[in-house]
C-alpha cells in the first residue's frame, strides 16, 4: 500500500457501498497514447472475428471448434476425440503459460486482450459515451425524470445494444458449428429452431452483461482477479503508483496556500496534485494510489489520465506506469526473475512436445481391437493354426476423402487375414469405417500366451497408420 495512511484499507470492493449496495461506475472517457494503442490492438482483434470464419481450406473453416460434432479445425489442422492426448498437452501449456504471463506482466491479457474488456471499453461503453455523453453527462441523464429526451436516448443505446449482442454472439457460434450453419440459421429460423434458440438465449445474456453487470464481471465473477494475489511477486511488471516520486501529494492549491504561509516548503511536497483524474477515468472504479488491487484490470486509462495533467503541470509523464514494485521502491531496472526463465524453458520444452506430437499424427487413426466375448479359436480341422477375431475402426482425420483402402498384416509368415467388408472404397473427410477381420496365423508363428501383431493400413497404396495389437492363443 502506499497511501497517505497507511491505517487505511478497504474491507469491500470498490464497486459497492457502505451499505452493500452496488455502485453504478461512471468512468470518464479516456483519451491518450495508451489508450490509442489499446483502440488499435482491440479493433484488430474484432476484425479477425468478423473475418475468421469465412475463412477456409481445402472446402472446411480455417479455424473451428465444433464440440457438438467433437471436430477440431485449427488454422488448417484437424483434431478428433482421437487427438485427446494433444489437447492435454495443449491445455497444460496454458495453464502454465497464464501463470508464467501473470507472475511476469500481472493481469496485462484482462486490460489488452481480454473479450470482456474488449466489448465493454471498445464497443458498448463508446457507443454510450457517443449517445449519452461523459461521465457527467450520463449522471444527470439517469437523474433526470423520463422525458421524450432521455427516454429516446436510452431506447437508441439499448435497441443498438440488443442488436450488437445477436451480431457478437453469431459470429462467436460461427466457430463452434461454421458460418454457413449460421446464415442458414438466420435465413430460416424455424427449420433450425434449436441453434436458434441458443443464439437468441446467450445473446440476451450477453446483453444483460455488457448493459447492466458490466464491470461486475471482472470484480466478483472472473478468477483471475484473485489468482493474481498469489501470483504477482515485487518483481511482477503492473499498471504502478510511483508513490516514492509522488508522496507527500496535495492538490497545487493546498501547497500553494501551505507554502505561501510558511507552513512547508516546495520539495516536501511529491508530483502527485491529488486531482484525482485516475479514479475518474478507471473503469473499475479503484484508486490505483492505493496499490495492487484484484480490481485493476491494467487497462492504462488511469496512467493516459495522470501523464495529461503531468504535461499541463511542467512535470515528468509516467507517475502512474508499468513497473515493478521493487523498480519503484529501489530504482532499479527491470529484471526477469529466475522463476520467470524456469517458467519459460519448460514452456519451451511442452511446446516443442506439442510441435513434435502433432506434426507426426496420422491421416488416418486405426483402431483395432479383439471382439469382446470370444477367445482364440483353432481353424476348422487343422489344429495347426489359430485364429483370433478382431473389430476395427478406421477414423478419416483429415479434410480429404480417402480411397482404395487396404488393410493388411505385417511380419507373420503365413498368415491368412480376412477383411469384412472386403472392400472399402472411400472414407468421407472427418468420416469412418467400421468392420470385422479375422486373423489366422501357425501355431509355429505364436510367441507364447500373447503375441505382438501390427496392421498396415494402406489408401491407394500409400501407408497411411500401422496400428499395434495382440494375438491370442493357448498358454
Amino acid at each position: 500500500m502506499s497511501t497517505q495512511d497507511e491505517n487505511l484499507y478497504r474491507d469491500r470492493i470498490s464497486t459497492v457501498d457502505d451499505s452493500g449496495k452496488r455502485k453504478w461506475i461512471y468512468p470518464k472517457k479516456p483519451h491518450g497514447k495508451w489508450t490509442t494503442r489499446r483502440i488499435l490492438v482491440s479493433y484488430v482483434l474484432l476484425i479477425i472475428l468478423f473475418v475468421l470464419p469465412f475463412l477456409k481450406h481445402n472446402g472446411e473453416p480455417l479455424f473451428m471448434l465444433n464440440v457438438l460434432e467433437r471436430k477440431f479445425l485449427i488454422f488448417g489442422m484437424v483434431f478428433t476425440p482421437q487427438d485427446l492426448h494433444l489437447f492435454a498437452i495443449g491445455m497444460i501449456a496454458f495453464m502454465l503459460f497464464i501463470v508464467f504471463f501473470t507472475f511476469v506482466f500481472g493481469r496485462l491479457f484482462c486490460g489488452w486482450i481480454c473479450p470482456q474488456t474488449i466489448f465493454m471499453e471498445m464497443v458498448y461503453r463508446r457507443i454510450e459515451y457517443a449517445i449519452e455523453g461523459d461521465a457527467p453527462a450520463q449522471k444527470r441523464l439517469n437523474s433526470m425524470p423520463w422525458t421524450t429526451n432521455k427516454i429516446l436516448k436510452k431506447t437508441l443505446k439499448h435497441v443498438i445494444f440488443l442488436i450488437l449482442a445477436f451480431v457478437f454472439i453469431s459470429m462467436a457460434m460461427s466457430l463452434v458449428v461454421g458460418i454457413d450453419k449460421i446464415k442458414e440459421t438466420w435465413a430460416a429460423p424455424f427449420d433450425n429452431s434449436s441453434l436458434f434458440i441458443a443464439i437468441t438465449v446467450i445473446s440476451l445474456i450477453f446483453y444483460f452483461i455488457f448493459a447492466f453487470f458490466r464491470e461486475q464481471v471482472c470484480t466478483n465473477v472472473c478468477p483471475y482477479g484473485r489468482m493474481q494475489s498469489v501470483l504477482l511477486v515485487d518483481d511482477s511488471i503492473v499498471v504502478h503508483y510511483d508513490f516514492v516520486r509522488g508522496e507527500k501529494r496535495a492538490s497545487l492549491k493546498d501547497r500553494n496556500k501551505l507554502i505561501k504561509a510558511g507552513e512547508a516548503k516546495e520539495d516536501e511536497f511529491g508530483d502527485c496534485i491529488d486531482c484525482g483524474q485516475c479514479v475518474a477515468v478507471c473503469p473499475t472504479g479503484i484508486d490505483i494510489r492505493n496499490g495492487t488491487q484484484l480490481e485493476c484490470i491494467n487497462c492504462t486509462a488511469c496512467m493516459d489520465a495522470c501523464d495529461d495533467v503531468m504535461v499541463k503541470i511542467n512535470k515528468p509523464t509516467g507517475l502512474i506506469r508499468y513497473s515493478s514494485e521493487k523498480s519503484i521502491k529501489e530504482g532499479v531496472p527491470f529484471k526477469l526473475p529466475g522463476r520467470a526463465k524456469a517458467y519459460i524453458a519448460v514452456l519451451f520444452v511442452i511446446f516443442a512436445l506439442f510441435v513434435y506430437m502433432a506434426s507426426n499424427r496420422v491421416a488416418l487413426e486405426g483402431i483395432v481391437l479383439r471382439t469382446p466375448g470370444m477367445t482364440y479359436q483353432y481353424a476348422e480341422g487343422d489344429s495347426t493354426h489359430i485364429l483370433n477375431v478382431y473389430n476395427y475402426k478406421l477414423i478419416n482425420k483429415t479434410s480429404e476423402d480417402l480411397k482404395n483402402i487396404s488393410i493388411k498384416v505385417k511380419g507373420i509368415k503365413d498368415a491368412n487375414l480376412k477383411v469384412i467388408p472386403a472392400k472399402i472404397d472411400v472414407i468421407p473427410q472427418f468420416g469412418r469405417a467400421t468392420g470385422s477381420m479375422i486373423l489366422t496365423i501357425p501355431v509355429s508363428e505364436m510367441k507364447g500366451y500373447k503375441t505382438p501383431v501390427q496392421f498396415e493400413i494402406y489408401s491407394e497404396g500409400k501407408l497411411v497408420h500401422s496400428p499395434k495389437t495382440n494375438f491370442l492363443g493357448p498358454h
